[in-house]
């Protein structure tokens, strides 16, 4: 049978209950440069389903891809070493969902894993309580924001500078439809991050403030002090991680005041994938739970007094109360989350000191001999596992240069922050345990070559 699932007739009927007189009314809010007025050029109509493997192989084949090469791009996405356990376990038959059961009390398995999740994420960052996974860590921030300003009754936000350009842009357009005040701090080429200016925005309009941690550029910046300038303001400080496997090594935000911590958990787990799916992370004060976004699961007993779970908030747009709902977010990155999960249990809490201690020594090989190319500089001298390197020349040119000589150097601020010129000279570098000496001399070598060409 095919799969018309509507006739013309109630197509008609659905647009004229809407008031609309055809299906192109419903994309009006699209400018119209950005519409397309026909079909793709060079894309054919069909081919067959040999042809299309050939062809989306043969474009494959051309991507440098990061296990295919040196690699040394981080700013939010991390090549991490996922243990084969992890692959093998998610894809049982019992787990492979990206969905949390819609029937939750009769998979106590996938509720079970969410509990644990639930409980190393919390532990993790340094919360009272985390939920059972967001979508990603941009739209997680933005869940924090909103929720921020259900907990202060205010509606500003101020985004430091070091808060990833992606995530700030994702919160400035979310932004626009809640009118939502956002402050966002420039980022500047300086070796501590932008801590003072961040709590000179604060105001007594402030919801809330947004630090990533460490900061987009690898700074580290001072918690603390920022919690109890906003605290100060009846502000909430909410702390963005994009590196989770940094906390094995540096404090956990939620013990340095953060009242509620985000972040992307794809560095355990997930894998690169080419940008997705990964998987947000949100844990809070216990007092701001019923603000949380998304899906809280919870341990009690059944009639025989066994151990069981469920569901305990899921304050969430499909339920009957949906106007009273905490957000839109209904569902969760479930399959993701199983992976986060098995891969922090495999490592426990000695395993990820001693893999955060890995990585943070890879950087700092890394860094020792990038530095010694002349001309090459390092901006932030605390860093965890990626730094800021100020080069000699434009960073994106270099990056691009790196890239035709097989090695993936890293990512230029340029790139980053556009239009911003004054950042153009810096380059983002990151190490991972996947990094090896050969793969830093190989960086170095090309490196110190590219530099000598543009300079001649």
């Amino acid at each position: 049978m095919r799969y018309l699932p509507l006739t013309p007739q109630e197509r008609a009927d659905m647009l004229g209950v809407i008031g609309a007189a055809s299906v192109d009314d419903l994309f009006v809010d699209v400018p119209e440069a950005a519409r397309l007025a026909g079909p793709v050029a060079g894309l054919p109509s069909h081919a067959s389903e040999m042809a299309v493997e050939r062809h989306m192989s043969a474009l494959a084949a051309r991507n440098l891809s990061a296990g295919t090469a040196p690699f040394f791009i981080g700013a939010g996405a991390y090549r991490h070493h996922v243990p084969a356990t992890v692959d093998h376990l998610i894809q049982r038959g019992e787990f492979l969902t990206a969905y949390t059961p819609y029937q939750p009390e009769i998979a106590q398995g996938t509720l079970q894993v969410l509990f644990e999740f639930q409980t190393q994420v919390a532990r993790l960052f340094g919360t009272d309580v985390a939920n059972a996974s967001m979508y990603d860590g941009s739209t997680a921030c933005w869940e924090a924001i909103l929720m921020a300003g259900r907990v202060t009754r205010r509606s500003r936000a101020v985004l430091s500078g070091g808060l990833h350009p992606h995530y700030a842009e994702v919160v400035r357009t979310l932004a626009r439809f809640t009118g939502d005040a956002i402050t966002s701090l420039d980022a500047q080429l300086t070796a501590t991050p932008d801590d003072a200016a961040v709590i000179a925005a604060i105001d007594a309009e402030t919801a809330c403030v947004v630090v990533q941690y460490p900061d987009v550029l690898g700074r580290i910046p001072d918690l603390a002090q920022i919690s109890a300038a906003a605290q100060a303001a009846g502000a909430l400080l909410i702390c963005v991680v994009t590196e989770p496997v940094a906390l094995g090594m540096i404090e956990a935000p939620g013990h340095l005041g953060a009242d509620i911590v985000v972040g992307e958990g794809q560095s355990l787990g997930v894998g690169l994938q080419f940008g997705g799916p990964y998987l947000g992370l949100l844990g809070c004060r216990e007092k701001f739970v019923r603000q949380m976004p998304g899906r809280l699961c919870g341990q009690t007993v059944d009639a025989d007094g066994k151990r069981g779970f469920v569901l305990t908030l899921s304050t969430r747009e499909q339920h009957i109360r949906r106007e009273k709902a905490t957000s839109n977010i209904c569902t969760n990155s479930g399959l993701c989350a199983l992976a986060f999960s098995i891969h922090l249990t495999l490592l426990g809490g000695e395993g990820l000191a001693q893999l955060a201690a890995v990585n943070h020594a890879r950087a700092q090989a890394m860094v020792d001999r990038l530095t010694a190319i002349p001309g090459v500089t390092l901006l932030n001298d605390a860093y965890f596992n990626e730094a800021t390197l100020l080069l000699p020349a434009d960073a994106r040119e270099v990056v691009r240069k790196l890239a035709e000589r097989g090695v993936l150097g890293g990512v230029s601020l340029g790139r980053l922050f556009p239009g911003h010129p004054e950042l153009a000279s810096g380059l983002l570098v990151t190490a991972t345990e996947t990094v090896t000496d050969e793969d830093i001399e190989a960086f170095a070598r090309e490196l110190a070559q590219v530099l000598e060409g543009v300079a001649a």
